[in-house]
């Protein structure tokens, strides 16, 4: 029922020296559709960098660190998909691939595109005043996934559950009854929880480190969650299947992570919106 899961976000990446940072080449191609489950992912590991059965949304949400329900445009750009070989020029940096991209977007895919902030309805992650009942994992620079080296992040999903690997042992599953997070940090949790719910996830908690933590869901909670996730990929699924979302309850979801000590509050806030005004369907020659 459900093929895709997610979209991917390149954290801490700030661009350096060039104006205009750009790939000293790069292969674009069409990925091969899978019906019932496709791995999607991002490998970078010295010059070479790969993405995996990723979306149009899903490239510019990672290069503009959005989420994808912060994008409009065309209905093709959440479910076509494809799989990108580049190289970072020599001088340049992994710290430039999300603005790499940015300028494969424009220049391949003819992308023409502005920025709007819009007042979004969301979900503030923040923290009760008890305070957490977990606790930060003991700081291991080898073991952290924001620090330089080999990049790899790898996602995939059928009807019976996801995986987020983020690498260095950092990743989120939704299994039969929870999820488990393992290394993760709170602006990151807030992004993938984001793609899971009907609102984005704002992280207001201010929270420094990685955490691991199990959160207990219920089998409508759960199965709400999948559909959401599939259905911002772009899979069509049947009227039967969407009905399902009406007995997902963000109460009992707030519950579960009252018990950590989160809160998860309905609010309103300011976030940036990116409206594609034009991008072609077929990429040009390198």
């Amino acid at each position: 029922m459900i093929r895709a899961i997610l979209g991917f976000i390149i954290t801490a990446v700030v661009a350096l020296g060039q104006t205009r940072p750009e790939f000293e080449v790069a292969s674009i191609k069409p990925a091969n559709d899978q019906i019932l489950q496709v791995g999607v992912g991002l490998h970078i590991d010295g010059a070479q960098v790969s993405l995996t059965a990723l979306s149009i949304k899903d490239i510019v949400a990672m290069s503009y660190r959005v989420r994808p329900n912060q994008i409009t445009g065309p209905d093709w750009i959440a479910n076509q998909r494809f799989n990108i070989a580049a190289k970072i020029p020599d001088g340049g940096s992994q710290n430039q691939v999300r603005e790499m991209l940015q300028t494969l977007l424009a220049d391949r895919f003819q992308m023409k595109m502005h920025e709007e902030m819009r007042e979004f309805p969301v979900y503030a992650l923040g923290i009760v005043k008890g305070g957490l009942k977990i606790t930060a994992l003991p700081e291991d620079p080898e073991s952290d996934y924001r620090n330089n080296g080999p990049i790899n992040i790898a996602a995939g999903g059928t009807g019976e559950g996801a995986v987020m690997n983020l690498g260095k042992g950092t990743s989120l599953t939704l299994g039969a009854s929870s999820f488990e997070a393992k290394k993760l940090d709170m602006p990151m949790l807030a992004d993938l929880l984001s793609r899971f719910t009907d609102k984005p996830v704002v992280d207001m908690t201010d929270l420094k480190g990685l955490y691991d933590f199990t959160l207990e869901l219920t089998p409508e909670d759960r199965t709400a969650m999948l559909i959401r996730a599939a259905v911002t990929q772009g899979v069509v699924l049947p009227p039967q299947a969407l009905r399902a979302l009406d007995f997902g309850s963000t109460d009992s979801l707030t519950r579960s992570f009252q018990k950590l000590g989160f809160t998860f509050e309905s609010r309103r806030t300011p976030l940036k919106f990116l409206v594609i005004d034009s991008i072609q369907k077929t990429p040009t020659e390198n």
